[in-house]
């Protein structure tokens, strides 16, 4: 039932079309109390709403409105949003691309009025921007991942209803040439990991081909995520460098938090890896940091990232073989299964995907191989079916 508002809690009327309408003075992203206007269906869910807003308001969390510029909505979703929902890298990856491209081109105009036309011109020009030297600033992939910041940071004004529509899912991003991954093949792996052998980093090559753990996966590991005895891995964690400081987080996706079984040859690596890691921590001694990780330093500290693409390049060099990116270790674990015939639902779950789509599309020029194989297991069976 309809009921009077406290002193400072905003009004609420009925309209003539039977909404409710809520008002209250609440703090915008720019600083300033402005007068805002909530609707529902009932004046319980009316009520609600403006409940939330005033909330909002004596935590001094602003309210974003639909008349304000975009570039004080990107800060609010910035701060209030990516930061405090989505993992840190995210946040570091996104806000340089919004303080150096987006808002200088787009920040000065209402969030309401940007239009499709806006997110179109805005996409073209970073395509074509050039250097001094005639040089593109900005690769497909770059500008490709300029519309995917406006188009999550425009989906999310759309839930909190300050805009009806997200213009910039309205634009095609621009296109992006496929990159076709360069897993190891079979006589690289042979030497990549004749020439890791000694490396005390070792056993971290042999589960990135063998299990295709990401990077940041690897170097997050626990003892307590491995079980030697039942052969399994748990992915928990991941470790990453933000904005200068090594971090913790939880993995890329859902499906990223997984449990993988353990090839016999990675618990052997695992074990020898063991032994040589309490030896180094009986060296060590107090120096010795108690986190526990699988892959550490000599005083038991998390792996810089960057040192553990070093150490990756100087074992290509040594086996003389191609420099590959860490990443394409990942990427062999996935070609080696591909073609040795295991489905692609089973690699979606080994590698952690989150769709089976994306396995497909990584992974399709691996393909044709099995497929080929497959034909010619049928090729012999037909043949034997002639001979009867």
């Amino acid at each position: 039932m309809p009921q009077k508002r406290p002193n400072g809690g905003g009004s609420i009327t009925k309209r003539k079309d039977g909404r409710y309408h809520g008002r209250a003075y609440v703090l915008t992203p720019d600083g300033t109390r402005k007068r805002v206007s909530v609707y529902g269906r009932t004046w319980e869910e009316t009520d609600a709403k403006l409940a939330e807003l005033i909330r909002n308001t004596r935590r001094g969390v602003p309210t974003p409105t639909g008349s304000l510029r975009f570039g004080d909505y990107l800060d609010y979703w910035l701060e209030h949003v990516v930061k405090g929902q989505l993992r840190p890298s995210t946040y570091a990856s996104y806000e340089p691309c919004v303080r150096l491209h987006i808002k200088p081109a787009l920040g000065s105009k209402r969030l309401s009025q940007l239009t499709p036309a806006d997110v179109r011109t805005f996409l073209q020009a970073k395509v074509k921007e050039v250097d001094e030297h005639g040089r593109r600033r900005l690769s497909a992939r770059t500008v490709q991942y300029l519309h995917a910041i406006l188009r999550a940071a425009l989906q999310h004004a759309v839930r909190e209803e300050l805009v009806a529509r997200n213009v910039a899912r309205l634009v095609q991003p621009p296109r992006v040439p496929h990159e076709e991954v360069r897993p190891l093949d079979d006589d690289e792996i042979r030497a990549f990991l004749a020439a890791g052998r000694t490396d005390r980093l070792y056993a971290a090559y042999l589960l990135m081909i063998g299990l295709g753990l990401r990077r940041g996966e690897v170097l997050g590991l626990r003892w307590t995520d491995v079980d030697l005895d039942a052969r399994v891995v748990r992915v928990r964690r991941t470790l990453q460098r933000v904005n200068g400081e090594i971090l913790f987080s939880e993995p890329k996706t859902p499906r990223s938090r997984r449990t993988v079984p353990l090839p016999r040859t990675c618990v052997a690596a695992l074990r020898w890896h063991r032994l040589r890691q309490q030896a180094e921590c009986a060296s060590a001694g107090r120096s010795w940091d108690p986190g526990g990780l699988v892959f550490a330093t000599r005083a038991g500290r998390p792996v810089e990232p960057r040192n553990f693409n070093r150490s990756v390049y100087a074992v290509c060099d040594r086996a003389g073989i191609r420099r590959i990116r860490v990443h394409d270790l990942r990427h062999t674990c996935a070609s080696l299964l591909l073609a040795r015939g295991v489905d692609a639902r089973t690699i979606m779950d080994t590698l952690g995907h989150s769709a089976i789509s994306l396995t497909l599309n990584i992974y399709a020029h691996v393909m044709p191989a099995a497929h080929r194989a497959a034909a010619e297991a049928m090729d012999a069976a037909l043949r034997r079916g002639r001979q009867l």
